[in-house]
């Protein structure tokens, strides 16, 4: 794997940038895969029981994700940060980089899901849940808060090899996470009849492993940027330019996903199928998104290397090039997804109810039609991240929902009075007037902006 690492450091720096590109993005598209896997195989389980445990479920992930989305600045800036160290050649750095982050990262994991914990009743009965729903919500969230831990150390693992050029081992890490989940699934939920609480505890259990394996993996003596005791102590410079690249991600993120807990409200309010197929079309689409996520991924580490090998033409070219991949992927994927007899039989896999079928159907068919904008604003991000400038994806994403989303949501309820398919067109709507403007943000140049400052002479220790 070091030997592969090395290969894509150069090939990033001096090589093929669309082999570059499909090196770093093929196993990071096939890790998110596998990490969309843990909730699409709790949700295909929990279909097999009724509508009110789908409901439940898709009710409160929202909220997981808050913290997850506001987790992830952290191992985001984490990835950026070593990404440039590396270009500009100061791995010893990148290795101080690693291990505050850990320390970060590990610390908010462990604090967030314990108030989490405390909190949940009173947060799914803000939701609007009652009777089952809120009695499977409540178990449900409560167990599976405390894979937050857990989760951070795979990510911390994932960004410190990625940001090196090996996107391939945390994809296997993530394959016997997944293989796991997806026998202690059907034996907890169905086989011991434990319901929700057997989905909740057999993704706990399955992130518990790799997280182990990752802990294991970057403390190994022999790593170039790995765990070591004696990086750990806090530094004040390294803390304050994960503040200053993490926080932004950390706040738009967690800001993004409290957006979509309060359409998750919206939605309810229309019943536990409009939200058991809100949930659906969700996690489908999602799939339908990963390669670009993937190719968003791969561009924040390869605009990462090249900014701080000062080579911003190298870097610029990437992200041209990745756009163009993701938006001929995505248009052409979504034409296909989008013809009703396919989206029909695609959610007819998680669910037997009729009126869930059809209206989740309705709302991937509607998604995958629009969804090669998020070609343009997934590579977009990755370019703003890469270059540092967090600040603007965090404008934009907060935007995106808290103003573009429900705007949009208002206007077709209010006005045109389209029902649950407002919700459906709030979603598109909001993320092609994101996509345009993230896309005009890059052609006013914001991104070539200096904001990290890597080489010779930086973070003297």
């Amino acid at each position: 794997m070091k030997v592969s690492a090395l290969k894509n450091q150069e090939q990033i720096l001096r090589g093929s940038l669309w082999k570059a590109v499909l090196a770093l993005a093929v196993p990071v598209i096939i890790n998110s895969f596998l990490q969309t896997m843990y909730n699409l195989t709790d949700t295909y389980w929990l279909g097999k029981l009724g509508t009110e445990q789908l409901a439940a479920i898709n009710l409160v992930s929202p909220v997981q994700n808050i913290i997850v989305n506001f987790g992830s600045g952290i191992t985001v800036a984490g990835s950026v940060l070593i990404a440039q160290y590396i270009g500009a050649g100061e791995k010893e750095n990148g290795r101080g980089m690693a291990n505050q982050i850990f320390v970060c990262a590990m610390g908010f994991a462990v604090v967030c899901a314990a108030v989490c914990f405390l909190l949940t009743p009173a947060i799914v009965r803000w939701l609007g849940a009652d009777g089952d729903t809120y009695s499977h919500a409540v178990t449900y969230l409560r167990i599976v808060i405390w894979d937050m831990p857990f989760l951070y150390m795979v990510n911390i693992f994932s960004a410190v090899h990625q940001s090196q050029g090996d996107t391939v081992t945390p994809m296997f890490l993530n394959l016997g996470g997944i293989l796991l989940n997806m026998v202690l699934d059907p034996t907890l939920i169905v086989a011991f009849g434990m319901g929700v609480a057997g989905a909740a505890l057999a993704t706990l259990l399955a992130k518990l492993v790799p997280a182990f394996a990752a802990f294991f993996l970057l403390s190994r003596r022999d790593n170039s940027i790995g765990l070591d005791k004696k990086y750990m102590r806090p530094e004040k410079e390294k803390l304050k330019l994960i503040l200053k690249i993490g926080l932004p991600t950390a706040i738009g993120g967690s800001t993004m996903q409290l957006g979509f807990l309060l359409m998750s409200r919206n939605v309810f309010v229309y019943g536990s199928q409009a939200m058991a197929a809100y949930g659906i079309g969700n996690k489908v689409n999602s799939l339908i998104t990963l390669p670009t996520n993937g190719i968003g991924s791969a561009v924040a580490t390869i605009v990462g290397q090249n900014i701080g090998a000062k080579q911003q033409d190298r870097a610029e070219k990437s992200y041209r090039i990745s756009m163009g991949i993701s938006v001929v992927f995505l248009f052409a994927g979504g034409m296909i997804l989008s013809r009703s007899i396919i989206s029909t039989a695609i959610v007819s896999i998680f669910s037997e109810d009729e009126s869930v079928i059809a209206m989740a159907a309705d709302f991937l068919s509607i998604m995958a039609f629009w969804c090669f904008t998020n070609g343009v604003y997934n590579s977009t991000v990755g370019l703003f991240n890469g270059t540092g400038h967090t600040e603007v994806t965090m404008a934009v994403d907060a935007a995106r929902l808290w103003v573009f989303r429900f705007l949009t949501l208002w206007f077709c309820e209010s006005i045109l009075h389209m029902g649950v398919r407002s919700v459906w067109y709030s979603v598109v709507v909001s993320n092609g007037i994101s996509a345009v403007i993230l896309f005009v943000l890059y052609l006013a140049g914001i991104w070539k902006k200096e904001k990290i400052k890597v080489g010779a002479e930086s973070h003297k220790e």
